[in-house]
């Protein structure tokens, strides 16, 4: 038996930033005994769980599922382990695979050498015992597999997740540095919006922001468009029960009224990315959105406002745009009282710019950049 069949833990991967909100999230789905650590959370799930956890959370970017952990002081023993696991429980030699790791403050110095060392055993053992090799794919292999040290302590495991949760397969056109699909999941779920006050974004971008924030509305499971998924080769994969957990995510969801999320921005090439993303999920067109700059607009009152405004890495420049948020500071202030808003600092030296008082400050790091989200009550 492997080591998460023994004991049914997993670890999920997920942003520091927002670890306590996707520990909530998970548990919700049903895990249990979970640990926040660093880049992550430990959890203990059953299969049903773990299904349900890879279908449904918008927060997480892939879960492992461990085989095996030991002493690792060496490259030498480290490939001996890894060609001890019968890889073909998870991969075919005409299979691809890739390798993924990590490693700190061990004999073994450099991920990427032991990535190789992995990468070789796995070779190895089909060329030792069925004379062909499934090949490496770094893009869309069929499993990925991590390997972990710390410490001279090593964890070989296999992603349960088939790669990256927060590639949800709406993105079908894009802008210069859109927001990551989990931040943006984060955001909304930081805003306790409850899907009755409008939402409107008024620099909607490829639309990042109102796909996640109609997912969540429609409660509409994050990877409904993902094909396949990494526990589907596992030994122990159970496809009836696979088969119920996406049936009940899909029973599940329910309708968005028309015009409940809104949004717009001044680039016509990003308002035709956002239709094309939106179009992926809602296919009623019930997200409303428009070309026009935030500035010729009358108001945006009583609503609901999550954004995410230029900022240099965004408009590829170092442009200054402190008068650009003086002057939307003061659109808030006139014109969109009665609202609430939102609003992410990807650089957070122009909190100061918008000239409004917060009502709270979150950390919210994205592209190594040390972001803010703002809330702004607009009485």
């Amino acid at each position: 038996m492997y080591q998460y069949q023994k004991t049914h833990r997993f670890f999920a991967q997920v942003a520091d930033d927002i670890k306590a909100l996707a520990e909530a999230e998970i548990q919700a789905l049903g895990a249990a005994d979970t640990a926040q650590v660093y880049r992550g959370i430990h959890f203990a799930a059953d299969p049903k769980t773990l299904y349900a956890v890879n279908f449904h959370s918008r927060l997480i970017n892939r879960v492992l599922a461990p085989l095996v952990t030991f002493d690792c002081h060496s490259d030498r023993y480290l490939h001996k382990t890894a060609a001890a696991i019968r890889w073909e429980d998870f991969l075919a030699p005409s299979g691809t695979f890739a390798v993924f790791a990590a490693v700190s403050n061990s004999a073994i110095r450099h991920s990427k050498f032991a990535a190789l060392r992995v990468k070789d055993a796995v070779a190895d053992y089909f060329s030792g015992r069925i004379g062909k090799r499934p090949s490496v794919d770094t893009k869309h292999p069929d499993i990925w597999i991590n390997l972990y040290i710390n410490a001279n302590r090593a964890t070989i495991s296999v992603d349960t997740s088939g790669g990256s949760l927060h590639r949800r397969g709406y993105r079908r056109a894009s802008v210069p540095a859109p927001m990551v699909e989990t931040l943006a999941a984060a955001i909304v779920q930081h805003t306790e919006w409850d899907g009755r006050v409008p939402l409107y974004d008024p620099f909607c971008g490829s639309g990042t922001l109102l796909c996640e924030a109609y997912m969540f509305a429609r409660r509409m499971p994050a990877a409904i468009l993902r094909r396949t998924f990494g526990f589907e080769r596992f030994p122990d994969f159970d496809p009836s029960l696979w088969k119920r957990v996406r049936e009940e995510g899909i029973r599940r969801m329910t309708s968005v009224p028309a015009g409940l999320i809104a949004g717009s921005d001044v680039s016509s090439e990003a308002v035709a990315a956002a239709r094309t993303n939106c179009a992926a999920i809602d296919t009623g067109n019930a997200v409303a959105l428009r070309i026009t700059d935030v500035f010729d607009m009358a108001d945006i009152r009583g609503k609901l406002i999550v954004c995410n405004p230029p900022y240099g890495v965004r408009l590829r420049s170092d442009t200054d745009l402190s008068g650009f948020y003086k002057r939307f500071g003061d659109f808030l202030k006139q014109r969109c009282t009665g609202s609430t808003a939102y609003i992410y600092f990807g650089d957070r030296t122009y909190i100061k710019r918008l000239g409004l008082k917060p009502a709270w400050k979150k950390a919210l790091s994205t592209g190594g950049l040390d972001g803010r989200l703002v809330k702004y009550d607009l009485y």
